[in-house]
């Protein structure tokens, strides 16, 4: 279903109105059917009184009964660049990000050069300046070089432009050094991302440590190699009362934990993968590859747990951990395989699945995915409001559709929805007010 102009089209700053939608922003509570208009970048007007009828001046484009969404975050993105561009760049990773309607990404540290200097982050604001269609920010590390000892200089990182602060796929081993890095980064009210998993106990596992694993004869990671590092941090977190997020939890205990500790009134968040909301360790069938994940796809009962978690608030948000891996790093054995799946074009899609299936309200997974994020990141988007940026999508939310990687705008095609039968899907993503995505046929 295209959109359908009402008018010739204009220049970018030329106002434009999008008309006939049903507006919905979980921040505001809206679910109505109007319209929008965007001039200058940003939403001059929003709600009910939006119709064909403007001004001359006005471009009038018919967004025929769509959904109209804030844009959506994803927190936890691979980008590849700099020094892994065989797998990603920031241009590809947008372009991935603009289809799946998402207009702002986080960028993890783990680059090479780490993203542990100033000049690495000015580094890739100007880069994304010159090649990214979506917004664009850096996720800096906790420590030099991801080693897990020296702490990086927080407070000149953030001055430079890091939303927050993570060593990326790697835990902090040491519970010194993490304590010293809370407090430390308390001072400057910077948020702590960090990924929950004790490396002793987790081994040389490669999947959910369980029957699954057994059957196989695979090396498994137990829960507790999560568990137990989450409440450490936890822990922490109380000694230092800095802001706190795990990446991401995936088991069942992991959201006792979380649920805890927001009992108590600690400043502490949560995020859970997309792919840990659907799918399970018997996804991955006979050694599929590209369902070793990290942390791994758990039991049916963990996944159920999570959705739960995603439903009751006590998970804050939903993330692809967009993880591009080439041919070299999939087409392996499942033990010496590379861990990771692209997600940015999935995100939203897969995470309707627990929408259509009655699971989880749209409310909740489109809040997940865009004004809680903001809020955790202090960033003006992920909100439907006069005077915020123009950033949105129009989704088709009963439209189907079947995943054929061909059609992948990532680099690397190492989804784990390879084939899956999806509803609801992206029509246009606006950014700033510019289209920088439309959906066709072909794709």
């Amino acid at each position: 279903m295209a959109l359908v102009p009402a008018s010739s089209p204009g220049h970018e700053s030329r106002r434009t109105a999008y008309v006939n939608a049903r507006l919905f922003d979980p921040a505001s509570s809206r679910n109505e059917v109007g319209g929008l208009v965007v001039d200058q970048g940003v939403i001059a007007d929003i709600g009910k009184q939006v119709t064909e009828e403007q001004s001359a001046d006005t471009e009038v484009i018919n967004c025929q009964g769509q959904l109209l969404i804030p844009g959506l975050i994803d927190m936890l993105v691979f980008t590849g660049e700099p020094g892994f561009e065989h797998r990603e760049t920031l241009a590809t990773a947008s372009d991935a990000a603009a289809a799946g309607g998402v207009t702002t990404i986080v960028c993890k540290p783990n680059t090479k050069p780490v993203i542990d200097e100033v000049a690495i982050v000015d580094f890739l604001e100007r880069r994304a300046r010159d090649t990214a269609k979506v917004n664009v920010h850096s996720m800096a590390a906790l420590t030099r070089n991801l080693a897990g000892e020296e702490i990086t200089e927080i407070g000149l990182l953030k001055a430079a432009g890091a939303v927050a602060f993570s060593d990326g796929p790697r835990s902090i081993k040491s519970a010194s050094v993490f304590r010293r890095l809370l407090a430390y980064a308390g001072d400057f009210d910077a948020l702590i991302v960090h990924h929950v998993e004790d490396e002793d106990l987790a081994g040389n596992g490669v999947m959910n440590d369980g029957e699954a694993a057994m059957r196989l004869g695979l090396p498994g990671i137990s829960d507790a190699a999560e568990v137990i590092a989450l409440e450490r941090d936890i822990r922490l977190v109380e000694l230092t009362s800095a802001r706190y997020h795990a990446a991401q939890i995936s088991c069942a205990k992991s959201v006792e934990v979380i649920r805890a500790a927001k009992s108590r009134g600690l400043p502490v968040t949560c995020g859970v993968c997309a792919n840990h909301l659907v799918l399970n360790e018997h996804d991955i069938g006979t050694y599929r590859t590209f369902f070793k994940l990290s942390p791994p796809l758990r039991s049916e009962d963990d996944r159920l747990a999570l959705v739960q978690g995603l439903a009751d608030g006590t998970i804050d948000v939903i993330v692809s951990n967009h993880d591009p891996q080439d041919t070299d790093g999939k087409r392996r054995p499942f033990a010496e395989a590379a861990f990771g799946a692209v997600g940015l074009e999935t995100l939203l899609a897969a995470s309707l699945i627990l929408y259509h299936e009655g699971m989880v309200g749209l409310d909740r997974i489109i809040s997940a995915l865009s004004c809680t994020p903001a809020q955790i990141l202090g960033l003006p988007t992920g909100r439907l409001t006069t005077g915020a940026p123009a950033d949105f999508a129009l989704l088709d939310l009963g439209m189907p559709w079947v995943l054929d990687v061909e059609t992948l705008k990532s680099k690397c095609q190492n989804t784990a929805f390879e084939g899956r039968k999806l509803q609801g899907r992206i029509m246009t993503t606006v950014v700033a007010g510019r289209s920088v995505y439309q959906y066709e046929a072909s794709d």
